[in-house]
């Protein structure tokens, strides 16, 4: 599939440019920040080729896409170049309860992200200067590499003009205002001023001398603030005065501000939070590294790295060097050997020559398809990375192991930002990691039908559930199709399994029930903690948390019941089944117990039965809705 038509069917799937506030990408992923998430189409979206999976963290949805993500993205926006950046007259997103700190970090990676490929780029510049000197295939007193030299580290100095653009587009104030606030903090006269030595005021009012270059923490407030002024001054000045009055009150109004207030506060913060993850990573050693080491992996799948980018660009602007950076390559080193121990386990060809492949993307820096595909598929080799990452990040931090400029990838190609004193600490550290990975991995082993989805995303409308050729006992006559899944012969009436109210399908406030993307059926609002066989016939799957339960009755009709929404989370508790998989049942018959009432103190109860072959039959129609008690007919399904 063309980049264009998969950019066009993941517009689709995500709920069309309607509901897509904004999208940006990093090294492997689509981001989009929709208007409602409930809209996304994921088992669409899983069947396309050049999707890996998707994450959602926090609000923010993500769509892995692996190396060709940037193709992807061009060709989105190169259709749709409104979907972009946020847009104040969009309908906001229904508002939700979060987590201020999740919030807080979400912002933050929304306002870097765009902006990594200018800093890493400069980054990886540095590095690649740092190691031309080392070899002395360079003097640093050249034109040539003062120029280069400039190239690295202009976008540092300047680093604040790229966060207003950024953080304004994140916001929804106008870039060139924020720019211009910028400017004027770092205009060279306001720099010799503050760093005179003699007390400055402004009407009056004490300015704190506060130098904006390379700062990070201070502008991004400031954008955020003037946001708001700009905003309020909008609503008050006249239409035909507005261009004019709006940024000049707005500049007028921020700059000040700033350099009174929110200079010297960010500054605070920013020197704080530097100060307390620098001592941690300082005084901690073994025992931080080990810990960061090992979470690296969960801190990365949440998006909460991103949070640390203005700590680690200050670090490396005041200090010359970060300690964090070091344990990313070695998390990535751990990701890629623990699928390396796959490749050596494996059984399966195809997934042996996934594995292989995998490893060495995550060696280049690209751990998604490693970490997603196969290590988190298979469960204990992401406990194996884990493992390996821990134990080369403990070497490292134990020694001072630190990176030097910031490159943008973790990976074999990202070394030239370690270059430096510890080199061969951070180094060792990622050989550790991989190698630890890759023997932990070998040990654990796989089970390799664990690698086939037990979750409910698996089931597809017309798709067979049906495990393997399980024997039926008086079963009806049913044909086989070429596939081994066995074709209806005749109609088919369900009971309802159920006692409560019968409702149709498309009140399930869940879209891949209430979409009927599983196939057609009927949901039901329980009020007895009871659940019934709906047909005679045989157990195709009882699930491992016990909320849903597949059956086949005799005449061929394949029914997915699934008691509640999200349920699956519960892992089983207030859950019992009193069948199991194979199982021969009548119509009728008790095939779960819940607790209802605690169930729906957390959860939507509504259940959903529905009919997975759906395409066999020529329709599928609910008999009765309303107040329902098991045993009456409530389902049809017609040949």
């Amino acid at each position: 599939m063309k980049h264009q038509e998969t950019a066009q069917e993941i517009i689709k799937a995500v709920g069309g440019t309607n509901n897509i506030n904004s999208v940006y990408h990093c090294v492997t992923r689509l981001r989009f920040d929709l208007k409602n998430n409930d809209k996304v189409d994921n088992s669409s979206l899983k069947k396309l080729d050049k999707v890996m999976g998707t994450n959602i963290s926090g609000d923010q949805f993500q769509v892995i896409i692996g190396n060709d993500v940037s193709k992807v993205f061009d060709a989105m926006v190169k259709e749709h170049p409104a979907i972009q950046q946020s847009t104040e007259n969009k309908q906001p997103k229904p508002e939700k309860s979060k987590n201020v700190i999740l919030n807080i970090f979400e912002t933050i990676a929304g306002v870097f992200a765009p902006m990594l490929p200018a800093i890493t780029a400069a980054g990886m510049l540095k590095g690649l200067l740092a190691l031309f000197v080392s070899l002395e295939w360079m003097s640093a007193g050249t034109d040539t590499y003062r120029i280069l030299s400039a190239i690295g580290d202009g976008v540092f100095y300047f680093l604040p003009l790229l966060i207003a653009v950024s953080a304004a587009r994140k916001f929804g104030s106008n870039p060139f205002v924020a720019i211009a606030l910028s400017t004027a903090l770092m205009y060279p006269d306001m720099g010799a001023l503050l760093s005179s030595g003699e007390s400055v005021t402004f009407i009056g009012i004490p300015v704190t001398a506060v130098s904006y270059a390379s700062s990070v923490i201070p502008i991004l407030l400031a954008v955020w603030l003037m946001s708001y002024v700009e905003k309020w001054v909008d609503r008050v000045i006249p239409a035909a005065l507005k261009l004019l009055l709006v940024p000049l009150i707005t500049l007028l109004v921020m700059v000040p501000v700033t350099l009174i207030a929110i200079g010297p506060l960010g500054t605070f913060v920013g020197s704080g939070l530097s100060g307390g993850i620098n001592w941690l990573l300082n005084e901690g050693g073994l025992i931080a590294g080990i810990v960061l080491g090992g979470a690296m992996a969960l801190i990365i799948m949440t998006g909460m790295h991103y949070a640390l980018v203005p700590i680690i660009l200050s670090n490396i602007a005041t200090l010359g060097f970060d300690k964090f950076l070091p344990l990313t390559f070695i998390s990535n080193m751990g990701q890629a050997g623990a699928t390396l121990g796959v490749f050596f386990r494996a059984k399966d060809k195809k997934l042996k020559t996934v594995a292989l492949s995998t490893s060495f993307t995550a060696l280049m820096g690209v751990t998604e398809p490693a970490m997603y595909g196969v290590n988190m598929k298979y469960k204990k080799p992401f406990a194996a990375a884990m493992i390996g990452s821990a134990v080369g990040g403990g070497f490292a931090l134990a020694f001072g192991a630190k990176a030097y400029v910031l490159a943008g990838n973790g990976g074999l190609p990202g070394l030239p930002s370690l270059i430096g004193q510890t080199f061969w600490y951070s180094f060792g550290g990622m050989i550790l990691a991989f190698v630890v990975g890759a023997i932990m991995s070998t040990v654990f082993g796989i089970k390799e039908e664990e690698g086939d989805a037990e979750a409910l995303a698996q089931f597809s409308p017309g798709a067979s559930t049906t495990p393997a050729a399980a024997p039926s006992n008086n079963a009806a006559t049913v044909n086989v199709d070429d596939m081994g899944a066995p074709t209806p012969t005749s109609d088919a009436v369900a009971i309802a399994p159920m006692t409560g109210k019968a409702i149709a399908l498309k009140e399930v406030n869940d879209p891949t029930f209430g979409d009927e993307l599983m196939g057609k059926g009927v949901a039901f609002v329980p009020t007895v903690g009871e659940l019934v066989s709906p047909v005679t016939g045989t157990i195709m799957n009882v699930f491992k948390t016990k909320h849903a339960i597949v059956v086949r009755s005799d005449n061929g009709m394949e029914l997915l019941i699934h008691v509640g929404i999200n349920t699956v989370k519960l892992r089983g508790q207030y859950f019992e089944a009193h069948v199991a998989t194979g199982a021969r049942v009548q119509a009728g018959d008790k095939l779960l117990t819940f607790e209802l009432d605690q169930i729906a103190k957390e959860y939507d109860i509504t259940t959903a039965m529905v009919v997975t072959n759906t395409a066999d039959y020529k329709q599928v129609l609910p008999v009765k809705l309303g107040e329902i008690t098991t045993g009456e007919e409530v389902l049809k399904a017609e040949i």
